[in-house]
């Protein structure tokens, strides 16, 4: 019976080299992602003072959703914080 020929090993690679140092984000980040929770707060804090009147009048409880979501977007931000 014929014998299967043996495959060759590569030779060995060195893995890639890794990044000069630590990812940091952009000055701009923080901020950002600040600004918008505290924004948010505000929002709701305006939207029950005024029971629904302001910021924006025509759209009721809709004030509250607003809030929300700018809250949710800064904390959205908190997850690529470095």
């Amino acid at each position: 019976m014929p014998e299967s020929k043996s495959r060759k090993k590569a030779t060995y690679t060195p893995p890639p080299a890794k990044s000069d140092g630590p990812k940091v984000n952009a000055p701009w980040f923080l901020p950002v992602m600040l600004g918008l929770m505290i924004l948010g707060l505000i929002w709701i804090v305006v939207t029950y003072l005024t029971q629904s009147q302001y910021p924006i009048p025509e759209i009721n409880q809709w004030n509250l959703l607003i809030g929300f979501v700018f809250i949710i977007a800064g904390f959205a931000m908190t997850t690529r914080w470095r």
